[in-house]
């Protein structure tokens, strides 16, 4: 038997006759385990965005869920705010790798269900949460100077090269930013439509490469 720990789940689906396949995130990462007979008894409870009290037992890769409560009540998210919440999960299943620990990313994850469910607008946690991943994953870059190790000019125009961060462009291009837009963001200042636009649009160019071209379901679920 396995010490207890506190899991988020990630994803859950049917598994041979009566059993759930759940991903689970915890301070050790994110991991797979088999819940036996859970279509039988609790398995409409084993939700996502909900914190609960898990026990595993088992030797083998794939451990088997030998006790599962729930620690708080369901968050509720719906609308923007439920694919926002499938689309962090995808983010976690995609790109960590299994049973690799980022506390820190599970902290941001927990703080940002609670904001997704506070009824404010959700682009600011949601900015939050993927900077503070790929800050983890070790592809993270300063808001603050270029890729030439100088200061962000707020009169110029810069884009996002891969690996390298920003980089002082001579004229506009599309996709490209304002450096008073990057100083913004640098203060996590989100006051304006355009520092918004502009952080989804720097998140969506970092994020490409790690995805390897795959389209996110949530966030083609986010488009219908």
């Amino acid at each position: 038997m396995h010490e207890p720990e506190q899991v988020f789940v990630l994803h859950t689906r049917p598994y041979r006759e009566s059993s759930l396949l759940i991903d689970l995130f915890s301070l050790r990462g994110r991991f797979r385990v088999v819940y036996r007979a859970a279509r039988n008894r609790l398995g409409s409870q084993v939700r996502p965005f909900q914190l609960f009290e898990c026990e595993l037992r088992g030797r083998t890769e794939l451990k088997s869920v030998s006790r599962m409560e729930p620690l708080s009540p369901p968050v509720l998210l719906k609308g923007d705010a439920l694919f926002s919440g499938l689309y962090l999960n995808e983010l976690v299943v995609r790109l960590l790798l299994p049973e690799d620990p980022h506390p820190a990313v599970f902290h941001q994850y927990a703080a940002t269900l609670h904001s997704l469910s506070s009824g404010s607008s959700i682009e600011p946690p949601l900015r939050t949460f993927e900077w503070s991943l790929l800050d983890e994953l070790g592809y993270g870059f300063s808001l603050e100077v270029d890729n030439q190790g100088n200061s962000i000019d707020p009169s110029g125009i810069y884009r996002f090269v891969p690996d390298e961060g920003l980089e002082l462009i001579i004229q506009y291009q599309p996709g490209a930013f304002h450096g008073s837009e990057l100083l913004s963001l640098a203060r996590a200042d989100w006051n304006t439509p355009d520092t918004l636009k502009a952080a989804k649009r720097l998140m969506r160019q970092a994020y490409a490469p790690l995805l390897d071209g795959k389209p996110l379901v949530s966030r083609e679920l986010f488009f219908k």
